[in-house]
């Protein structure tokens, strides 16, 4: 089956299997799980509920001290003031691509009545215009991973 860009929807074209992190997490926490999974987005979530996207570069551009300074803050805060666009996953991708236009990102959150099923970026929106779509099985395929690293501080002899 054969789809146009036109009859996308979010559902079709989103990200299902997905790293998060807690608003109450560090941000140095918040590097580490997107060093290990290899990913430029992280939503953040109280538990089904996601608070938005937090990108590399955001994380970034608000580091300042070392490793302690950024022990003691909390991902959540580099939220504040930031738009936060979230698309359903019935949205066409035409809307998705002007929800993210508009709120000049390249992620956005894809929720329903269950909470954060899926994110959508610009490097899937891209796929999706080349042609390139995930195989929808069925709706109860999504599955949101949610993991958790303790530091490890090694202890001096």
């Amino acid at each position: 089956m054969n789809l146009s860009v036109e009859s996308l929807t979010a559902e079709r074209v989103m990200s299902r299997i997905l790293v998060a992190v807690k608003s109450d997490e560090s941000p140095l926490m918040a590097w580490e799980l997107m060093r290990r999974a290899g990913v430029r987005h992280l939503p953040v979530v109280e538990g089904q509920h996601v608070l938005g996207i937090l990108s590399r570069e955001q994380l970034a551009a608000s580091w300042s001290g070392g490793p302690q300074e950024q022990s003691n803050r909390h991902v959540g805060e580099l939220l504040a003031g930031e738009r936060r666009p979230r698309v359903q996953p019935d949205d066409l991708l035409t809307r998705v691509a002007a929800v993210m236009t508009d709120a000049g990102c390249d992620a956005v959150p894809v929720v329903s009545d269950r909470g954060l099923v899926g994110m959508i970026t610009a490097r899937d929106v891209v796929s999706a215009v080349a042609g390139r779509t995930r195989q929808v099985k069925e709706r109860g395929e999504v599955v949101t991973g949610m993991f958790h690293l303790e530091p490890v501080i090694p202890v001096r002899s």
